[in-house]
């Protein structure tokens, strides 16, 4: 449904920059034992990770990487996108076939952005602000064309492509696969198929009212199956189970159609 359509990714973006990530270290420009130390004064805030650590923390770059997917560091992200950049990411994800998807900004970025619309300081003022229903949303916030965007078929292509092992190195690749099937939130995607055979790889997106989660969901049997759930709720709560289980459903509705 919409197969096309151009949404914001919120932190679905932090896929796209993992693939990037590893096929600039099978090129050989970064090394991902290299060590880089956040400071908390300058890293960028977030609920997980190295985000709510108080003291500076040092770490190799594929470990900043797992800490960016498994729990969805907003540090460890927006210190993977610096290493990268912007234009360099651009034409990796050109290179990918990705024609609907951009990262035009960090988290932190982001935040700043939300802050301007909010004419607020404090970035967690202006979250709530997303998150009171009585208030209207800032204009734009939610408009593609104003942060990194992507459609749900070019990510399930990168994940197809992904898993293909057309992308990357058999090593690379086979690291992608593991750390996704790491993430530790389990309410979403992974809530469709509550069975212990079934594995699901995945990458949830938060912001606002905005709830998504791409992955590949494999049965007991192999097959695999790559999906991607974009939703905006009609609440800003901070907390939407009701949407989180119907991105579940949508996932488990979709397998059992292809399957």
């Amino acid at each position: 449904m919409d197969a096309d359509g151009v949404v914001p990714m919120a932190s679905v973006y932090k896929l796209p920059l993992l693939a990037a990530f590893c096929r600039l270290v099978d090129l050989g420009e970064i090394d991902p034992l290299s060590r880089l130390t956040l400071d908390p004064a300058e890293r960028t805030a977030g609920p997980t990770g190295l985000s709510v650590l108080a003291d500076p923390v040092t770490m190799s770059l594929r470990d900043l990487a797992v800490s960016m997917m498994t729990v969805s560091d907003n540090a460890s992200a927006d210190a993977l996108l610096d290493l990268v950049g912007l234009r360099r990411l651009a034409e990796l994800l050109q290179s990918f076939g990705l024609q609907r998807t951009w990262v035009r900004r960090g988290t932190a970025a982001n935040l700043r952005d939300l802050q301007r619309r909010t004419g607020l300081d404090d970035p967690d003022a202006a979250l709530a602000v997303l998150a009171d229903n009585d208030r209207t949303d800032p204009v734009g916030v939610y408009e593609a064309a104003n942060a990194s965007a992507s459609s749900p078929r070019d990510m399930t292509l990168l994940l197809q492509r992904l898993w293909a092992g057309e992308l990357l190195s058999a090593g690379q690749t086979e690291f992608v696969k593991a750390t996704m099937h790491r993430q530790v939130f389990q309410h979403r995607m992974a809530a469709g198929f509550p069975h212990d055979g079934v594995r699901v790889a995945g990458k949830t997106g938060t912001f606002g009212a905005l709830r998504h989660e791409v992955g590949v969901v494999t049965l007991p049997g192999g097959a695999a199956f790559a999906i991607a759930v974009f939703t905006l709720a009609a609440r800003g709560d901070f907390r939407q189970p009701r949407v989180d289980t119907a991105i579940g459903e949508a996932a488990r509705a979709a397998v059992d159609l292809l399957r």
